[in-house]
């Protein structure tokens, strides 16, 4: 059995072709799955995935909006 491996910021924002700084907004505004491991945030491609197909990084949607 492969366990799937956890990957950087860098990587993240790598693999969905956008800037740190956007994968570090999305985690804090928008819910983007993340793992904190002492100062480092880790994160599983296969949880960042499903999070996008699920439309969270959609910037018309804010996610952490409070509803009434």
């Amino acid at each position: 059995m492969t366990t799937e491996p956890w990957v950087s910021v860098e990587q993240v924002a790598q693999h969905l072709g956008v800037a740190k700084d956007t994968v570090y907004r999305w985690r804090e505004r928008r819910g983007l799955p993340a793992h904190r491991v002492g100062r480092l945030w880790k994160f599983k491609l296969s949880e960042v995935d499903d999070w996008v197909r699920a439309g969270c990084a959609d910037e018309g949607i804010d996610t952490n909006k409070q509803r009434d």
